[in-house]
């Protein structure tokens, strides 16, 4: 009865309705190889050690600068960019979320392509946004115009998860100028990719880029994430922020590992070689996998469905992804490990096939 009267009067009706956003697996299992939510293999710049360290002085007493002026400046130069250009979150995640509050009234529409990050339809059923799927052809590519230019707010996530695949300027900016609302190019595995879109932002003033460090930064566990934009755009996620969304050991970090550009450069270079020689020893296997632009690939095994790969991996302490939705149910996303974890990744597939 208890219960029954919580979901009536208590619980928003559309929160019991839907279905929560399901992260990738975290296991703690020992000798676990985990390609399964496309984290980085390697450690972050030895700088964001010491950064932390500097902040373990006795400041964590003290409320972090809720307006990340170090970072923000650190982004801003990297880039090329004003300060007043840049907004920091809690991951691109919130970031993401805080586009819905400073963009999107209940009922209005929100766009994205399908297949792409899960999370997207769920932010949009918890701000009552009607939501417009735009299904990918068959090759996970995209048409101008499917998209709907009277939309409040497009996302694009560029490359696309899970497929790999990238949208090229030139398509982001005939977008960009089709549509009235907002356009969202969530760039989370952009520094894996040969091209950005922050180019785009100074010409055309409804596009918002979206970053974060959790994936060729190495920092997945300490959730820093970034948005360039025009002044108009990023002042109205500044006004509906939280009070202090990123705390010092964040902002530290995060600096630390923006203003190591060779050391970032380095881990990027690693982990493409690492993906271009995996690609080949699967297409060698029989296995049908096109080439990304993040650090994972997206791959239609032989011989066994993809569900039975992905029950024969786990069963040797492997992780990777698998999607029910029937237009993906063939495929496999594998996160790219180290080259040994993905010796290994190769050496149970020759051993089951």
């Amino acid at each position: 009865m208890l219960i029954r009267f919580m979901k009536n009067n208590l619980i928003r009706p559309s929160i019991v309705k839907m279905l929560a956003y399901t992260p990738g697996e975290q296991p703690r299992i020992p000798g676990l190889i985990k390609l399964n939510t496309n984290e980085t293999p390697y450690p972050p710049s030895p700088k964001v050690a010491r950064a932390i360290r500097r902040i373990l002085n006795g400041s964590l007493r003290l409320y972090p600068d809720p307006v990340c002026l170090n970072l923000r400046a650190a982004i801003a130069k990297r880039y090329g960019f004003k300060i007043d250009e840049v907004f920091c979150g809690n991951g691109s995640d919130e970031i993401l979320g805080a586009c819905f509050r400073a963009f999107v009234d209940g009922g209005q529409v929100v766009q994205f392509p399908f297949p792409t990050y899960s999370l997207y339809p769920v932010l949009s059923k918890i701000h009552h946004a009607r939501i417009r799927e735009i299904p990918c052809g068959k090759d996970f590519s995209l048409a101008l115009a499917q998209f709907d230019p009277r939309a409040t707010l497009t996302f694009v996530a560029n490359p696309n998860s899970p497929t790999g695949t990238l949208l090229s300027n030139a398509f982001l900016r005939k977008l960009a100028r089709r549509l009235k609302g907002v356009l969202v190019i969530d760039e989370a595995y952009v520094d894996f990719a040969k091209s950005h879109a922050l180019p785009l932002v100074r010409t055309e003033k409804n596009v918002i880029v979206t970053r974060t460090s959790s994936k060729s930064f190495a920092l997945a566990g300490l959730r820093v994430g970034y948005a360039i934009g025009n002044r108009e755009l990023i002042g109205a996620l500044f006004k509906i922020k939280d009070s202090y969304n990123l705390d010092r050991l964040a902002q530290a970090a995060g600096q630390a590992a923006i203003e190591d550009i060779a050391y970032h450069r380095r881990l990027i270079k690693k982990v493409n070689r690492t993906r271009e020689w995996c690609r080949r020893e699967l297409i060698k296997r029989g296995w049908h996998t096109p080439p990304s632009e993040g650090n994972f690939l997206f791959t239609r095994p032989a011989r066994h469905p993809a569900k039975k790969w992905l029950d024969i991996l786990r069963k040797n302490k492997i992780l990777i992804r698998w999607f029910e939705h029937p237009q993906i149910r063939d495929w496999l996303r594998i996160s790219i490990g180290s080259d040994a974890e993905m010796r290994q990744l190769l050496k149970i597939v020759d051993k089951s096939n």
